[in-house]
């Protein structure tokens, strides 16, 4: 276990250092819960009143702080930020969540005192791309936006495609008919992380006063050939590439996706996932440069690890 970081107290001895974390019963936010108390750091979980995920009974029974509050009150978020060295975002959702709930969490953080906030990216480098290009991201852009007029140290951690996806809801590495589809060029550099690195990137960074307004990470950075490759390698079976198109081809097929289901309350609906692999084969995310020796106790897992799960 990694020595617990700790910040000064005036009139005390050292304390570990105090991280609160909305978004914690989620996937990712749990996974950065268990790296924060596995860092020693002292994880305040934010929770909504009466949830009942099992997440929030392991949350506690790990160490964790649980404190239900009332998201839609900053008077209540500014009273859980209290005394707080980072406040940290796992939060998923649209603009009710990305925009709207982070502004109240961050308005929170600002009236606490907290030095630090990372909001809730987690993605491919959304800054170089145009509005229109993803609804998720462009949400995430106009919460930057915001955040970077705050009285506040902001950073955002940007880690690719989470590799996880790979072996179910990204269509790409296609294991019934072994072949890796994708669009454009097959020697376009991609960015994979999977949520469990993300997550221990995350929990270093909280613990870090020191961080900058960008960390660009990636457990591997691989082309089409690559994954092909890799695909390869963690079944035993000669995988083949599919190229459906340019990507002009894929940007038609997200026009017609949206048109048969334009109104959607859903956060990842299929147009949104197929905009995400548009916008990694044009090459324009790319994250450069990697921040990934920042923290050299973190062993970042390669794609060919994440595909031999699958067998």
């Amino acid at each position: 276990m990694a020595e617990p970081t700790v910040i000064p107290q005036r009139g005390k001895t050292t304390e570990p250092a105090t991280i609160v974390l909305a978004g914690a019963t989620g996937d990712l936010g749990f996974r950065i819960a268990q790296a924060l108390l596995k860092r020693g750091a002292a994880v305040r979980a934010l929770v909504r009143a009466g949830n009942t995920k099992p997440e929030v009974t392991l949350l506690r029974d790990l160490g964790a702080d649980i404190i239900e509050v009332d998201f839609n009150s900053v008077t209540a978020l500014t009273n859980a930020c209290a005394g707080a060295a980072c406040v940290v975002s796992a939060l998923s959702g649209l603009r009710d969540v990305i925009v709207d709930g982070q502004k109240r969490l961050l308005d929170a953080a600002v009236a606490a005192g907290v030095p630090r906030f990372i909001p809730s990216d987690y993605s491919i480098d959304y800054t170089k791309l145009s509005n229109g290009s993803n609804r998720n991201l462009d949400l995430r852009r106009e919460f930057n936006q915001r955040l970077d007029q705050a009285p506040i140290q902001a950073t955002s951690i940007l880690n690719g495609m989470f590799t996880d996806l790979l072996t179910g809801q990204a269509p790409v590495v296609l294991f019934g008919v072994k072949r890796v589809l994708y669009y454009g060029d097959a020697d376009q550099p991609l960015d994979f992380t999977t949520t469990a690195n993300a997550a221990e990137f995350t929990a270093a960074a909280a613990l870090d006063p020191t961080t900058p307004r960008y960390l660009r990470v990636a457990g591997e950075v691989a082309t089409v050939r690559g994954l092909q490759a890799a695909a390869t390698a963690a079944t035993g079976q000669p995988f083949k590439l599919l190229r459906v198109g340019p990507l002009g081809v894929l940007g038609a097929m997200i026009k017609v996706t949206k048109a048969l289901m334009p109104s959607t309350d859903e956060v990842f609906p299929p147009w949104q996932g197929m905009q995400y692999l548009h916008n990694m084969f044009t090459g324009l995310p790319k994250l450069t440069p990697l921040d990934n020796a920042r923290y050299p106790d973190i062993r970042w897992t390669p794609v060919r690890e994440v595909l031999a799960a699958k067998k």
